[in-house]
């Protein structure tokens, strides 16, 4: 297991994997029992792993309560992060759900409980709330950072502009940094290219990749009528419903049958590769339901694409970033001479 500092702007230290928990518990009608979750998190530890994600509403609250017994007297080798901004009871209503600062304090104070910890190492607003400003959210962090609840804020599932806004308050204010941002990633779900990774690079921001294996599309195993979250949730998953979804199967298990290894770790590769490219901290979270997925997570630590393979599967998977970027790129290459430059991926020195 590598190790990475999550991010340009802070000192946060993490694996380049994070053990996602929202499987951790059976409240949602579905997940893990207690002894395969106490195996997933031991063999995690073991393995190397220190960051560990969260938030309030995964199998509302069952998932903290049990890793706020798991990490007793181990909890300094953790990076532990949460999340808030659903609320913890279905029938919460608008006055237990959202952003503001009373849902975020009663939040932490409810996540600190279940977690049996202190403080929380990263709290990531879960999602924007299109209600509260973005000033006081990051107000809100900062106070929580002050006073030692928090020692990072992070943003999940927020658009580029709204990121960028929470970033250039936050220096402008002398607030605590906005550390790192959360969103959807895969080699079928790249709308990110577009805004959110070159954003991500340019401000020096953490990146956390959920759904890194598509809700189990790029296990090729729904091809084979296997379960999973297709079945079990019928929600966070993606079906072969486009050519270029197809396209990126088919690539996959191509080059799994080359190396002679599963197509998941191709995947996970693929992502691991792409990280070590970047300037920022990329860390996919991996979210296994039992224990045996969990090998086949680690297991990918172990595959190594070649230059071609690597660029057979970006090529796959490529989204088309559309207007202004295929004009703005277009004008960069009349200007530059027609370089052979990855407009997808900005050029961004390092301080």
């Amino acid at each position: 297991m590598r190790y990475l500092t999550f991010g340009r702007n802070n000192g946060l230290r993490v694996s380049e994997y994070a053990l996602g928990t929202g499987t951790f518990g059976t409240r949602w009608g579905s997940g893990s029992d207690t002894a395969d979750i106490a195996k997933i998190f031991d063999r995690f530890d073991e393995a190397g792993g220190t960051f560990v994600d969260t938030a309030d509403v995964y199998q509302f609250g069952e998932s903290e309560e049990h890793l706020g017994g798991l990490l007793a007297g181990r909890r300094d080798r953790f990076t532990l992060a949460t999340k808030f901004s659903n609320g913890l009871d279905p029938a919460a209503g608008v006055m237990g759900t959202g952003n503001s600062r009373k849902s975020m304090v009663q939040a932490v104070e409810g996540s600190l409980r279940r977690l049996r910890t202190d403080r929380i190492d990263l709290l990531w607003v879960h999602f924007p709330d299109s209600v509260t400003p973005v000033e006081e959210i990051v107000r809100g962090l900062d106070d929580l950072t002050r006073a030692g609840k928090i020692l990072y804020g992070g943003l999940s599932n927020f658009p580029a502009w709204r990121t960028s806004r929470a970033v250039t308050l936050s220096e402008l204010r002398g607030h605590a940094p906005i550390a790192a941002v959360q969103f959807e990633y895969s080699l079928v779900e790249r709308t990110a290219d577009r805004e959110i990774l070159p954003m991500a690079e340019a401000l020096g921001l953490g990146a956390a990749l959920w759904s890194p294996l598509a809700g189990g599309l790029l296990t090729g195993k729904y091809r084979s009528g296997e379960a999973g979250r297709l079945t079990d949730w019928q929600r966070l998953v993606h079906t072969e419903d486009t050519t270029r979804k197809t396209r990126v199967v088919d690539e996959l298990q191509a080059i799994a049958a080359e190396l002679g290894v599963p197509s998941a770790r191709v995947a996970m590769a693929w992502l691991r590769e792409l990280g070590a490219r970047a300037t920022t901290g990329y860390v996919p979270i991996i979210g296994p339901r039992t224990p045996a997925q969990l090998e086949d997570y680690l297991g990918a630590l172990d595959v190594r694409l070649d230059a071609e393979q690597f660029r057979r599967l970006d090529e796959a998977g490529r989204p088309e970033l559309g207007q202004p970027h295929e004009s703005a790129a277009e004008q960069t290459q009349h200007v530059l001479g027609g370089p052979d430059i990855d407009f997808r991926r900005p050029q961004i020195p390092v301080a």
